[in-house]
């Protein structure tokens, strides 16, 4: 009996991660607030009834998608960077990381990007609060990097900025391109570290 019910929770999860992974695609291309259950149904082949089994409402496969994101993006994040000795390896580390989440996860990222505005308030805080999680990591990263008197206001403006490098690939980056994402994370490291040891005091 108990084998059963983890077959049947574990196929459950692999049909959420499949209208996941297909709502995402859609939201993309068509908008979140353009994409109806009916395109998502068919996406996914099933029915639209099919779909409501496993999520209620649009909002919950939306919240998915983010929170999913946002927990890979976090995982075991702490724990690696203590594997790594030295401030400069760490970020190296952030960037190479984030850039290969990002793009063997470009749709999610995408959507969490442009559609999380549109998360009823107490998903969007949950989604924010993690968002929030993982600034204050690559912050603290860069303090430690920078040294602890660099003003607030500007360690916030460095790390935002960091974040902005990285995810703004996806207007032009073609992971199926002849530039690997660990050549891009490496360029990316090298523009980087370079112009932010400058606030090095």
């Amino acid at each position: 009996m108990e084998k059963d019910s983890t077959r049947l929770k574990k196929n459950q999860n692999i049909q959420m991660a499949r209208i996941g992974k297909a709502a995402s695609k859609l939201f993309n291309k068509k908008g979140y607030l353009e994409t109806s259950i009916a395109d998502l149904a068919s996406a996914v082949r099933i029915s639209k009834g099919g779909i409501f089994h496993y999520f209620p409402t649009k909002n919950e496969i939306l919240y998915f998608i983010l929170t999913n994101y946002m927990d890979l993006v976090l995982e075991g994040l702490e724990e690696d960077l203590k594997k790594f000795e030295g401030s400069f390896s760490r970020i190296q580390f952030i960037i190479s990381r984030h850039l290969e989440l990002y793009t063997n996860n470009m749709d999610e990222a995408k959507t969490l990007l442009h559609e999380a505005h549109s998360l009823p308030p107490k998903y969007l805080k949950a989604i924010n609060e993690k968002e929030k999680k993982y600034f204050q990591i690559v912050a603290a990263e860069l303090s430690d990097l920078l040294g602890n008197n660099v003003p607030k206001d500007r360690l916030t403006a460095i790390t935002f900025s960091l974040f902005g490098i990285c995810n703004w690939i996806y207007s032009w980056y073609n992971p199926k391109g002849s530039l690997t994402h660990h050549e891009l994370s490496e360029i990316i490291y090298n523009i980087f570290s370079k112009g932010v040891s400058s606030w090095k005091l």
